[in-house]
């Protein structure tokens, strides 16, 4: 995984986690519709986050299986 695959990881987190908010602030308020309508686009950004993140680690996988060499060790935040 390179800068640019992290950059957009966190970027998509970002999304992610804006997304949740503005469906916390409509349950909150009551708003049932439209809470509703921003549960499934944040489930949508959850579903694009998760499905990017196993699509690099499998490719990172296979990056170090095909040279024999071990994994590397995850970041450290």
């Amino acid at each position: 995984m390179d800068t640019v695959d992290s950059l957009m990881l966190d970027a998509k987190q970002a999304i992610l986690d804006d997304q949740h908010r503005k469906f916390q602030v409509l349950h909150r308020e009551g708003r049932w519709p439209e809470a509703l309508k921003q549960f499934q686009v944040t489930m949508a950004s959850a579903t694009d986050l998760l499905n990017d993140s196993l699509r690099l680690l499998e490719e990172t996988l296979a990056a170090h299986g095909a040279n024999g060499s071990p994994p590397p060790d995850p970041p450290t935040a």
